[in-house]
């Protein structure tokens, strides 16, 4: 039978800052907890859109588009009056490039992070948290790392990019969008057939 000083030792330095690091990324929401709705693959918005769901301006996007940090991956813009039209992950990533600017994290950083994140599945992208330092990017994929950095004290800026895709979720579904150009082509070519098959059965 233990005594009583070992039934009540105090916990040693490190699991207390453990245990206060685990309650801070709580509270800023950076531990992963459940998942998120599947990707809407057959949608895509026009350039006020995304801007008005990543919080960016109309110039930002142009500019990150024509540098090739975020292009559209539905549309680009091919001449005079074209509309480029971007994908909910396209927004996913504005949101997140604007975070990070915001914690001020410079643009090469950026570009560095984006270009990783853009390795990965769409899939897998829910299951990452993004740390930040100021000066640097790290990346995690556990609730021990998000602890471990933010114990360190490397992680005093953090982006849950699960919440922030329950975030661009909630904004798009107030907001326009475009069926892609497959799903239009296919909505029209049933059109036809509609219509066809009545004539055919008018002329019966």
């Amino acid at each position: 039978m233990g005594t009583n000083d070992e039934q009540h030792s105090p916990r040693s330095a490190d699991d207390e800052a453990a245990a206060q690091a685990a309650e801070l990324a709580d509270e800023q929401g950076l531990l992963f907890t459940d998942d998120v709705s599947p990707l809407p693959s057959d949608l895509g918005y026009r350039g006020p859109t995304a801007c008005n769901a990543a919080g960016i301006t109309y110039r930002q996007l142009d500019y990150w588009a024509r540098t090739g940090l975020v292009e559209p991956a539905i549309r680009g813009a091919k001449g005079s009056g074209s509309q480029r039209l971007y994908s909910f992950r396209d927004i996913l990533i504005l949101k997140i490039i604007k975070r990070l600017l915001d914690a001020g994290i410079s643009l090469p950083q950026i570009r560095t992070a984006i270009s990783h994140l853009r390795e990965r599945g769409t899939d897998d992208l829910t299951r990452v948290t993004l740390m930040s330092d100021g000066a640097s990017v790290y990346e995690c994929t556990t609730n021990d790392e998000v602890i471990d950095l933010l114990q360190g004290g490397q992680g005093v800026f953090g982006i849950a990019i699960g919440g922030v895709w329950r975030e661009i979720e909630g904004s798009l579904a107030e907001l326009p969008s475009e069926r892609t150009t497959a799903e239009a082509e296919t909505s029209a070519a049933t059109t036809v057939d509609e219509l066809a098959a009545r004539r055919a059965r008018r002329i019966g």
